[in-house]
């Protein structure tokens, strides 16, 4: 049969086309990124979410061989910079490092939130997890977990905790203490963590559960106390102090979160391709050792314990949430 024939044609046209099917994944991937990319952070510079976002953009930029620019949109709880990267375009130009606790919480607190975290975002991995503690006032009485959910039985409704804000983690972190406990506390909101260590060191407040970082100094000092770790494990920059879990409250696990994202429908290839780079970030040792020094543990992990994660936390806060009867919005 000559090589020109009709059939022939055609068996040459389906090859042709079945190799370049198996080929646009890879060339997609190779000419990914031909640009810098912006890595929006939804807080403000110089706190932890924008410290962990420009300590892995700098080190992935290098392995992608492009500039990663952070673009700091902070406001209404993370939620501007959330609608920032829902809205950008799925083509892996535009990140976020963000939380999912944030996530999980915001649309509980913002009623006619423009995005839709599980549906509207890709998790590329979970960097890390920052330590949350139960830290009271140093001359408290109680000197552990036990002691102070005697103490608030003994007077209930007259121990006070503080927290960022109505519907922010600290606020629900304490909400599910009490649940887990059986306890009365009284809520007193704060504008963040900075405004409410003064009270806590002074006393006039006497407890907060709280990300660990801004407390270190006065848990060194002696101004304050930790009587656990929120964490599943123990902490490596306070090992002394028990888990919630073994001071007798099992189940009882929070922390803040660092998560990096793209938008829904960026492509697999992309994704996948800024998993291994920011996992092998994440395991420099340069990296670690700094992440911990801000009380941060590094996980790291595949797309899909990312996405897993993402809805275990959905399903725990709406849990206390509903169980509070807790009016957030």
């Amino acid at each position: 049969m000559p090589l020109s024939s009709p059939s022939n044609l055609r068996r040459r046209h389906l090859i042709a086309a079945a190799a370049a099917a198996i080929a646009v994944p890879a060339v997609r991937a190779q000419a990914w990124p031909a640009r810098p990319i912006t890595l929006i952070a939804p807080y403000p510079p110089g706190g932890g979410v924008d410290a962990v976002a420009r300590l892995i953009g700098e080190r992935l930029a290098p392995r992608l061989g492009q500039a990663v620019n952070v673009d700091n949109k902070p406001g209404a709880g993370a939620t501007l910079g959330g609608t920032a990267l829902a809205r950008s375009a799925p083509d892996g130009y535009t990140l976020m490092l963000g939380s999912v606790v944030d996530y999980a919480i915001a649309p509980h607190v913002h009623k006619a939130l423009p995005f839709d975290a599980q549906k509207d975002f890709v998790p590329i991995v979970e960097a890390g997890f920052g330590t949350v503690g139960l830290i009271v006032h140093a001359e408290l009485p109680a000197k552990s977990v036990a002691e102070l959910i005697a103490l608030a039985k003994a007077k209930p409704g007259e121990l006070s905790y503080a927290s960022s804000g109505v519907g922010g983690l600290q606020h629900l972190n304490a909400e599910m203490f009490k649940q887990m406990a059986g306890i009365d506390l009284v809520h007193v909101p704060y504008k963040g963590t900075a405004q409410l260590l003064p009270d806590l060191i002074a006393g006039r407040i006497p407890l907060a559960i709280d990300s660990l970082p801004a407390h270190l100094p006065h848990l060194r000092s002696g101004k304050t106390r930790a009587l656990a770790v929120a964490s599943r494990a123990r902490s490596p920059i306070l090992p002394d102090v028990p888990t919630m879990i073994e001071s007798g409250l099992p189940g009882y696990e929070t922390a803040t979160n660092y998560t990096l994202y793209a938008p829904a429908r960026t492509p697999a290839e992309v994704v996948a391709l800024l998993n291994r780079e920011a996992n092998a970030v994440l395991k420099m040792p340069e990296v670690v050792d700094k992440l911990t020094s801000m009380g941060i543990v590094v996980t790291g992990g595949s797309t899909e314990a990312a996405v897993a994660r993402t809805s275990a936390e959905v399903a725990k806060w709406a849990a206390v949430i509903r169980k509070g009867n807790l009016q957030l919005g």
